[in-house]
Formats: C-alpha cells, sequence, structure tokens
C-alpha cells in the first residue's frame, strides 16, 4: 500500500521537500511516535538509487520548520546552492539572517502565526558561515494542522528570477508607502542600506505630467533596514534638507536615458554632499562608503523623474558595472508601481475627503450623535461606499441616515455622495422617510440607465439605506429602511434590540419587487440609544447575523448615561467588529435628549372663526411666562394669528398649535388635515390671495411645511 499521504494532509513543509525532489533528504531531530517527522518522510519517498538526479539539474529551493517560538524543528536545505547556510535544530531561525534584517523578518513571521495569512515572495538575504550573503526569495506559511508553527520555504535567486521576483512583490500594493518598502527591500539585495526618496508630489498623489523647472521636493518613502540610526538622518516621513533635494535633482533631471549614478568611496561623499549637516542627513552610517543612486523615472518626452532610489554599500564591497545594470533594469521596470500608487493614492484621498463630508457634524441640541468609520483596508481599493450623516431639520427633528452603496473606489463615493445629499435635501424640505427612499430607488435606477449616459460601467443596483427622523417634542422616532439591517434601539428602562422594520429590497429593485416602503414608528424617551450601522460591523464568518447584531445590542447596552458617546462609540466598534473585516465598518449612535416638557406647549382648537383669536391669547400668556421680548412676541403672535386663520380656511379641523422654546428661539406649529400646499406667490398689493404668506416670510428666519399622517404641519421658527 502506498504510504504517502494525500495531498490534503501534506504540511506546507512537506509539499516544499517534494517539490525539491524526492531523493533528498530531510534533517531534524527524531520524530516522535506518530508524528511526521524525517523517518515517516523517507518512508514515503523512493529510494534515492531507483531516481538519480540528473547531473545537470539546478536544485534552488529549500524549507524550514519553525516552532511558535520561531526555532527551527526540521529544514530541508541540502541544495547546493544553500552550501555554507548553517540551519542547527532548536536554534533561532533568524540566526540565519544578517543582524539588520532580524527585526524586520521576526515581526513578519509573528504576525504569519497571529494572523495565519501567507507572508508570500518576498526578497531577503541569508548569511553563510563565511560571512558572505545568499539572496533567495523567502515566504511564510502557515503550519498544516496537526502541526504548529510555521514553514519557511526559499528560493536562491538567478539573477533573472530575483528581477522577476521583485517586480512581482513591489506590484502586490497600491498603497505608496508599502510599495515604496517593498522597493526598497527589493533592492537590499545589492547594498546594506537602501532608500527611496520621492517626489512630495507622488507621495501625496497630486499629478504629475512633467517636471517643473528647478529642483524636486523630496521627501523618504522607505528605508531597510529596520534599526536605530544616528541622529539627523533622514528617516521614512521626513523632507530631505532642501540642499540634499537641488544636488540629487541635478544629479536626476537629465534630459537623456535615466542613469544610475554611483559614489564610489566616502571621501567622494563628504566632497559632493559639501558639509558635515548633508552628511548626516543622507550616509546611514560610518561604514558606508559607497552609494548608487538610481532614478526613478517614466518613459515620456520629457521623461517624469519620481524620485530616486540609494543603495549603500561597504568600503569592502564596490559595484561592478552589471550590478548597476540589474540595479536600474529594477527600477526602470518597478517605476510604473509606483506610479499606480501615486493613482490610487489620489483616488483615496478624494474617497476619504468626500466621506469626511458626510460624517456627522452636529446634530442639534435636542440629541447627541457620534460616529466611527474604518475602511476594510488601507488602500483606497478598500475604501467602499459606507456614509452616515445626522442633521437637523429645519422644524427642529433630527434626521439619522446611514447607507451602503455598493462597490468601492470613486464610482461608489461619486453615489454616495449623491444619495447623501439628496436625502438631506428632501428630508429638509419635509418629505416622510418612505418619500424619501422612493426618490432614492429612482436616482439609482437613473444611474444604472446606460441609455442615460450616467452608468459610466458603475452599477449601484443593491445599495441600502436606513433613514430615521427624531422629534424631540414627542420623543418618537420614525424609521424607513431600504434593504438596511434595523437599527438597535437600547430605552432606558426595558428590553433593547433591533427595531421592528418590515425588510425591502435595496435601491433600485425590480419593478416587480419594488413595493411600498413602511414607516416604523416607536417612542424613544431621553436617555435612549439608537445605533445604525452597515453589515460590516456585524457580520462575521464565524457568526450568523443575528448573533451579530445580538453582540451589538449587548455593546451598546454597556454605555453608561454619563459616558462620552465619542469614546463609547469606539468601545463598541472594538468590540463587536470582526477580527479580520471584508468590508468597510460604519457605527452611528444617537443619545436622545429631547426638549424639557417646561420649554413645550401644545393646544388643539376646533375650526372656527374664533380659533386665530384664541390662538392669539393662549401663545401671548406663555410667551409672557417665558419672559419673551415683546418685538419677538408681536412678530408670533401675527404668524400665529396668519397660520391659524389660514388653516380655518383653507383645511379642517381639529387645528393643532405648538411653541416650542429652542436654545436660540422659538419654533411655531400650525397642524391642520389638509392636504394643500401654502405657496408664496408673487402677489401684489390688491392681490389678497397668498399675501398671509409674506407676512410670515417677513417676520421669520424660516419656515416650511412637513406632511404627516392626517394632513400637513407648517412650522416657523424665530430668532431671540
Amino acid at each position: 500500500m502506498d504510504s504517502t499521504p494525500p495531498p490534503s494532509s501534506a504540511s506546507p513543509f512537506d509539499m516544499v521537500s517534494s517539490a525539491l525532489g524526492q531523493y533528498m533528504p530531510v534533517h531534524g531531530p527524531p520524530a516522535a511516535a506518530g508524528s511526521a517527522g524525517p523517518q515517516g518522510d523517507d518512508a514515503a519517498r523512493p529510494d534515492v538509487s531507483d531516481n538519480p538526479p540528473p547531473a545537470d539539474q539546478e536544485q534552488i529551493l529549500g524549507a524550514v520548520d519553525l516552532d511558535r517560538d520561531l526555532r527551527i524543528t526540521r529544514w530541508n536545505l541540502d541544495a547546493p546552492v544553500f552550501a555554507g547556510v548553517e540551519a542547527v535544530a532548536g536554534s533561532p531561525f533568524v540566526g540565519l539572517l544578517p543582524p539588520s534584517d532580524v527585526p524586520t523578518v521576526t515581526r513578519r513571521l509573528r504576525q504569519v502565526l497571529e494572523t495565519g495569512e501567507p507572508h508570500v515572495a518576498r526578497v531577503q538575504r541569508l548569511r553563510r558561515g563565511d560571512g558572505s550573503e545568499l539572496v533567495v526569495s523567502m515566504s511564510i506559511l502557515a503550519a498544516a494542522a496537526p502541526h504548529e508553527g510555521l514553514t519557511v520555504s526559499l528560493i536562491a535567486m538567478a539573477r533573472r528570477l530575483h528581477l522577476y521576483a521583485a517586480e512581482t512583490a513591489i506590484g502586490t500594493s497600491l498603497d505608496i508607502g508599502e510599495t515604496a518598502q517593498s522597493l526598497a527591500e527589493s533592492l537590499l539585495a545589492w547594498g546594506d542600506v537602501t532608500a527611496v526618496d520621492l517626489d512630495f508630489a507622488v507621495w501625496t498623489g497630486e499629478a504629475v505630467t512633467e517636471q517643473p523647472q528647478g529642483r524636486l521636493r523630496l521627501r523618504r518613502a522607505a528605508l531597510v533596514p529596520d534599526r536605530a540610526w544616528p541622529d539627523g538622518y533622514v528617516t521614512p516621513g521626513d523632507d530631505l534638507p532642501g540642499d540634499a533635494s537641488r544636488l540629487l535633482s541635478q544629479a536626476i533631471r537629465r534630459d537623456d536615458a535615466a542613469q544610475a549614478i554611483v559614489i564610489p568611496d566616502r571621501e567622494a561623499i563628504e566632497r559632493v554632499l559639501g558639509s558635515p549637516r548633508l552628511v548626516r542627513a543622507l550616509t546611514p552610517g560610518d561604514q558606508a562608503a559607497a552609494v548608487a543612486c538610481i532614478p526613478l523615472v517614466l518613459d515620456g518626452k520629457p521623461p517624469v523623474v519620481l524620485g530616486v532610489a540609494e543603495v549603500w554599500r561597504r568600503a569592502d564591497r564596490p559595484f561592478a558595472d552589471s550590478e548597476l545594470f540589474d540595479l536600474q533594469e529594477l527600477v526602470v521596470r518597478t517605476s510604473h508601481h509606483v506610479d499606480l500608487a501615486r493613482q490610487h493614492q489620489r483616488e483615496h484621498t478624494q474617497v476619504l475627503a468626500l466621506q469626511r463630508r458626510l460624517l456627522p457634524r452636529s446634530a442639534g441640541d435636542t440629541i447627541q450623535t457620534a460616529s466611527v468609520y474604518q475602511p476594510a483596508t488601507p488602500d483606497s481599493a478598500g475604501v467602499g461606499g459606507d456614509w452616515v450623516n445626522s442633521f437637523p431639520l429645519p422644524d427642529g427633528r433630527t434626521a439619522l441616515v446611514v447607507g451602503d452603496v455598493v462597490g468601492h473606489g470613486l464610482g461608489a463615493a461619486a453615489t454616495m455622495g449623491q444619495l447623501s445629499m439628496e436625502a438631506r435635501a428632501l428630508l429638509s424640505a419635509g418629505l416622510t422617510p418612505d418619500e424619501v427612499l422612493e426618490h432614492l430607488d429612482e436616482t439609482v435606477s437613473l444611474l444604472d440607465d446606460v441609455e442615460s449616459g450616467l452608468a459610466a460601467g458603475y452599477s449601484a443596483l443593491g445599495s441600502t439605506c436606513c433613514i430615521a427622523v427624531y422629534d424631540p417634542v414627542s420623543h418618537h422616532v420614525e424609521v424607513a429602511s431600504a434593504g438596511h439591517l434595523p437599527p438597535v434601539l437600547v430605552p432606558p428602562d426595558g428590553p433593547a434590540g433591533p427595531v421592528a422594520i418590515r425588510p425591502h429590497p435595496g435601491l433600485g429593485a425590480e419593478f416587480a419587487l419594488r413595493e411600498p416602503y413602511d414607516v416604523h414608528a416607536f417612542c424613544a424617551p431621553p436617555g435612549s440609544l439608537l445605533a445604525l450601522y452597515t453589515d460590516g460591523l456585524v457580520e462575521d464568518p464565524a457568526l450568523s447575523i443575528d448573533e451579530g447584531i445580538d453582540r451589538l445590542t449587548d455593546a451598546v447596552s454597556s454605555v453608561h448615561p454619563w459616558d462620552a458617546l465619542e469614546q463609547a462609540a469606539q468601545r463598541v466598534v472594538s468590540a463587536v467588529a470582526p477580527t479580520r473585516r471584508r468590508d468597510d465598518v460604519t457605527l452611528l449612535i444617537a443619545r436622545m435628549i429631547g426638549y424639557r416638557k417646561e420649554d413645550t406647549t401644545t393646544w388643539r382648537l376646533a375650526a372656527r372663526g374664533d380659533a386665530a383669536a384664541r390662538a392669539r391669547t393662549l401663545v401671548s400668556e406663555l410667551l409672557g411666562r417665558w419672559g419673551t421680548r415683546e418685538h419677538i412676541q408681536d412678530s408670533v403672535l401675527l404668524v400665529v394669528d396668519e397660520l391659524v386663520a389660514n388653516a380655518v380656511r383653507f383645511a379642517g379641523g381639529p387645528i393643532t398649535v405648538r411653541l416650542i422654546r429652542t436654545g436660540h428661539g422659538l419654533l411655531c406649529e400650525v397642524g391642520d388635515t389638509g392636504n394643500g400646499r401654502p405657496r408664496l406667490g408673487p402677489g401684489g398689493l390688491l392681490d389678497d390671495a397668498g399675501r398671509g404668506l409674506h407676512v410670515v416670510h417677513g417676520l421669520t428666519t424660516r419656515w416650511g411645511v412637513r406632511w404627516t399622517d392626517t394632513g400637513k404641519v407648517v412650522w416657523a421658527s424665530f430668532e431671540r
């Protein structure tokens, strides 16, 4: 019977060793009974004599297994190319590395241990016993069960393979900092210290067409290896001194083809830089005696210089012509990756700027809000269409809106901004949450209409939105949702849980699936917390959605009444958000405050001819008790008289008059059962129709209409 384990059960170490050639032995300590040790591997392999290796076959692959303490447990480094790389059972793996690389590689090893995500194809140096170095492509994999620890695969790098692997590694990220770091790490195969300095416009993602006259402004984007540098040396994030930028600009901004520039020894470096301050800023240490500067250039007429890469060496390792050719070839190959990262940085900046504009700023005096937005990944590819907003409505209520637009990047950001602004405008105009969602549904359908020319290759169908409007007088909240997860309500006394909203398809659903949007109303007494969120907060592969919402409910319930809401929102996200996020995380928490009972009064009047006079009397008495200034009282009484008279004349009863004392003024509301919309017409001196609204318009700071289930409410605000 064949004793070779099936591929699904093979560990990464076994698979890498198999790729080495089954005739190669595996070294390591004796295996425990039942474990996959060297003896088991030998039993599974044919005898060496049965499969002699071809004489001209070059073996370049090796593997090392590590335990959770990053110590070597077994290894397969018998290929001749690894001669002098001395692996010893029980010794730290980092003992195979140059000392300057130990912190960086240790961090990567522990990261794979913690997350399980592999770290693939990074250029790395190994230290031989004679002090020389071997350049390899190193991948770090989590060991397969039942083993614990890591498997490190090593591919010895021939020149062309090195260039290919380096270019592949550099192109794996669209983050400008990570791209520069990958380039610096790849260049380390040719030197002891490498740095990448980028034009400031490239670093910030600005447009780069052709370089302006004068010097480049350079900022250090990457530096390898990680270690403590001498005082004054330029490290990542720092701008190069002006004199240094001028010198490098003169060297790399040339009309002919880009060439590597070499300063061969320490004496020449000090002579070129000209001052001790520049030597300290640009020279990584006393042993650095030679440097090669290679410009990062985009082809064009004239060529566009993105920055410069620098490779430093000790005095006993001068640069050979072939090495300079390789350095220049690698930098030329990867310059376009730097430019792609720059373009992505620009898009990332634009998307985040738009999302910051949509974050809540102030929700008024009757409600406290706090929001958290965290993209799934730091690059722009991970910036999605999640958005939240909260804003006071002109009639004294507060709107809370959360949405999730399909997709990522600028297409999603543009749609997100359009839907957010449209929702705000419609809510401010007095439309109910369900009516606003109907308009947003039409907008999404229009954006996806190819014939309209607005789609531009992006579809927002299936986007979701949830709208809540809080009335601080009645302490009622109206919620409508289009395919969005339900808000979580935590009252001051009573059970907490998700609001019971009837499910509805997302925005832009097919006509056959569309149904009228429901409005769910509920009471949120002062002190209540309402949490609106996107699915990225509660979606965890290990849990169901209901379990995720329950966890959110528990976390919001733990917020104490006197906790600062901003810090509380951050704690909720930390407690609930999945560790390995696949989507953006968005949370909006609102704490209901409302108006005090003594700051608001409501009267119900019959729709009779004396209703206006009765309203003036009641309002006048209340304003007197509130100590309102006389000229404000006169304005309020005139407006109340006009609005009540219009309600009696054009609508029906009963008529509701409500007066609210706000933090900065007064708010007057007159409700009736009519469905006509008061409009401010041109109205001449002899035209009686609509003349009363001109009086209202002239005496108030703002007025408007909102619709209710039983009619409408005309409101007017006054500054005290």
